[in-house]
């Protein structure tokens, strides 16, 4: 593990394994670094880079910004000190909210080389959540309220039905997201400004592969196939293999190597 120093001065813990071309892989909500080790240890056996880091507010990095003006730009600048530190030109894989930052720091020109993008989570401006929820998000987190933070977020950002909700609060698991609660922010940040991507990220001349599970959430299936209509250069691939909303690390590194050759 290395940190790098991010343009607002924030710390980004960052993480390689194996040589040739990298390949800098973004998670979604509530992801850490370690959590896509499987597919980085996939895409080192295939010859790649793979890299990965712990986004703004999560795991080894830290959190420079003030919470109540965060930007989705902080975390562009984040992509693009990591990106930099590979040598300045990337495959980028991304997951969920991930897959939403990646194509947006695409279009303000971090240099990319292929997108990568796992089931967006694009609303296209219908079925938001409340206006009030990022607010009530970051509330619950200054009163001390992580854990209500987390649930929130889980109810209304993702959509989990309340019987998961509690299965997930009675077991080891929700521990491990407490201290992630301010990570919801800024996810709920990005992903209501960026609720409709875009005219620059439809736009990107970067190459684009649009993956989604064969058996996801309607929402996340719809959303890709809105992409691709919106993006008529990318490609739309359904993979089998991935299943609500988990994608699978084999598969994926095995896409990512026909593309990029």
């Amino acid at each position: 593990m290395e940190h790098l120093t991010s343009a607002d001065g924030t710390p980004i813990a960052v993480h390689s394994i194996g040589d040739g071309a990298p390949v800098v892989i973004i998670g979604g909500a509530f992801s850490q670094a370690r959590d896509a080790a499987e597919i980085a240890a996939a895409l080192a056996e295939r010859g790649f880079r793979a890299v990965t880091y712990d986004r703004r507010a999560r795991g080894d990095s830290g959190d420079s910004g003030v919470a109540a003006s965060f930007d989705p730009q902080r975390e562009v600048d984040d992509l693009a000190a990591v990106v930099a530190w590979t040598g300045g030109d990337a495959a980028v894989v991304g997951h969920s909210s991930g897959a939403v930052l990646a194509l947006f720091a695409a279009s303000l020109g971090v240099p990319v080389r292929h997108l990568f993008l796992s089931e967006p989570p694009f609303h296209f401006g219908e079925d938001d959540p409340a206006p009030d929820f990022v607010e009530r998000l970051q509330t619950a987190v200054d009163e001390g309220r992580a854990a209500d933070a987390v649930v929130v977020f889980q109810r209304e950002g993702v959509g989990l039905p309340d019987e998961m909700i509690e299965q997930i609060r009675q077991s080891p698991l929700f521990a491990s997201l407490v201290p992630l609660a301010q990570s919801t922010v800024y996810d709920a940040i990005l992903t209501r400004d960026l609720s409709t991507p875009t005219p620059e990220m439809l736009g990107t001349d970067v190459p684009v592969t649009i993956l989604c599970g064969a058996q996801t959430f309607p929402f996340l299936s719809a959303a890709a196939q809105r992409l691709s209509e919106a993006m008529p250069e990318a490609e739309l691939l359904i993979m089998p293999e991935s299943v609500m909303h988990r994608l699978d690390a084999v598969a994926a590194a095995r896409v990512v190597e026909s593309r990029l050759g």
